[in-house]
Order: structure tokens, then sequence, then C-alpha cells
């Protein structure tokens, strides 16, 4: 994966006006010098900012020198490959560094923008997204009535092949070059909380037909899964992460819109095949106690 600099417009003006909304209108960038080398950085310069790079820099406030360091993470496997992924681990430290005697001091965490600016984020608590607002049904809403009626009507089965149609241009984007990532998706399958390991350790103690030995035999043969998937890296292709009943709105006929894209952009695609078809298998069990028609069909 390429190493890209980050663009600082401005250079060093840009980064004088990041350290005056820290420290106050007083605040005068001084120096930039990479960390080891010492090699200094100076006025538009800076627009080489890099991944991974720690940089000194020395303010002056008020007259007191003070000196702090820079520092990105490298987007290079661990985890660390999405941007995301890169600012959990920044915001984490932000907050623990400071609780804990004897550590370095975390000043503030902040973020280059698209616009090439720095943007200070050490106050936030809670961060949040705006996307545009959408009509439609949920489509668990058709596997109801479909449920309730116990046959498929004509647009049950034009909505089932819309969404087999759309799975089929999404998985064509190919994730050549990107295996780390489909690997990474086997393992966080397993053991990121929002997955396997994460559901299983919500359920309650004393259940009857989820016992500790049950639960402990799922994941071995989980873990025994991921070793044969990692040998099916070259699968890696675009995918939606998510995609359930719940995360489709349909409108009119077969017009539809997805939500709630999770879990990185790549990875095997029939995650997406199965995370749908197994509400089919749900539906038909709680309405038949067995796999068939209408669902079958499905």
């Amino acid at each position: 994966m390429a190493i890209m600099g980050m663009i600082l417009s401005g250079g060093l003006e840009s980064l004088e006006r990041y350290f005056r909304e820290v420290y106050g209108p007083n605040a005068e960038v001084l120096r930039v010098l990479e960390i080891p080398s010492g090699k200094e950085r100076s006025g538009m310069d800076l627009k080489g900012f890099g991944y991974g790079i720690p940089y000194l820099i020395e303010v002056s406030v008020n007259g007191e020198i003070k000196k702090v360091v820079l520092e990105t993470i490298r987007p290079e496997g661990f985890g660390h490959e999405h941007f995301s992924d890169r600012a959990q681990i920044l915001l984490w430290q932000h907050s623990a560094f400071n609780n804990l005697p004897k550590h370095v001091r975390s000043i503030d965490v902040g973020a280059f923008t698209a616009r090439g600016t720095l943007k200070s984020l050490g106050d936030c608590r809670e961060f949040f997204i705006i996307t545009e607002f959408v009509d439609g049904k949920p489509y668990y809403l058709d596997l109801e009535a479909i449920k309730a009626r116990g046959e498929l009507s004509n647009l049950d089965v034009e909505r089932c092949l819309a969404l087999s149609n759309y799975l089929v241009e999404v998985h064509s984007v190919k994730g050549v070059g990107l295996e780390p990532l489909y690997i990474r998706r086997a393992r966080e399958l397993i053991g990121h909380g929002e997955c396997i390991m994460g559901l299983i350790d919500s359920y309650p103690p004393g259940l009857e037909y989820a016992d500790e030995g049950t639960l402990m035999e799922i994941e071995r043969k989980c873990i025994e899964w991921r070793w044969r998937l990692k040998k099916k890296a070259y699968r890696c292709a675009r995918v939606h992460g998510d995609f359930h009943p719940w995360n489709i709105l349909f409108r009119e006929g077969t017009d539809f819109t997805v939500l709630d894209r999770s879990r990185g952009e790549w990875g095997e695609p029939a995650d997406d095949l199965a995370a749908m078809t197994i509400n089919y298998l749900f539906y038909s069990l709680q309405a038949y106690g067995e796999i068939k028609d209408p669902f079958k069909r499905l």
C-alpha cells in the first residue's frame, strides 16, 4: 500500500493557525524538524508531511518556548489500513495518555482536512455523521408480509432479482492488490465486537439453547474457518458489509437505497449474499419450522 504525504495548504502559516487555535492568538511557530533526522522543514516545504513521520515543532507562546511532537500513523497493516482505524487509535491515546502517571502528556488530537488545513479535535467527546434523507420502507416488511400471506407476489420476485443484480454490480469491482484487507475482514468477522465473538459475549449466562460448551465450540470452528478463508484472499472484492433487510429501503417497484455500509470496503462477496439469504431461512423457520417455499424460492 503506497504511503502518501499529507498536503498542508499554506505551509507554515497553516500550521501556525492551528497552534493559535490550541494555544491562543499569540502562538508563533519557530521551526519544524523531522524526527530522528533533524532535517528542518520550512515554508511551503511542509506540503510533504508524511504518514508515520514524527515532527518536533517549536512554538513560542507569549514568549515561552514550547516543544511538541506531531505524529501520524502509517496506514500499513496491523488494522491501520483505513483512516478511521488511525483516528480510533489517536482519539483513544488523547483520552488516555494524561490519565496515567509519568506518561508523556497529550496536548491535542487533530486532523488534516480535505482543504489541507489542520483541525483541532481535542475537545470532542462524541462524533456524528450527517447523511441525506431518503424515503422508503425497510425490506424486512416485505418478508413479514410474505410470512403472513404464505406466498410470493410478482413484486417479491422482482425485488429479490433487483437485489441480486445489485450485488453482482457491487462485487464486480475486484480488490486486486488488496488481499491483506480480505484476511483482515475474516479476522474481524470472528473477533470484532460487532461480529461473532461480540454477539456470543452478549448472550446472558444460563441459556438452555446456548450453553458455554456450545459457544466455545462455535468459536473454535470459526478459527478453523479463518485459516481456510485466508487461502481465498484472491476473492477480495468490493462489498457492502452489512447487507440485510433492515438496511434496505424500497420505494415504488424495485427502486431502493441501501444504508449503513460497515466494516470496510473490501471483503468476501459471499458475506453480502449470506447476510441477506440467512434472513429468508430465519423467516421460513419462524413460519414453518423448516426451509420451504415461499422463502426457499427466494
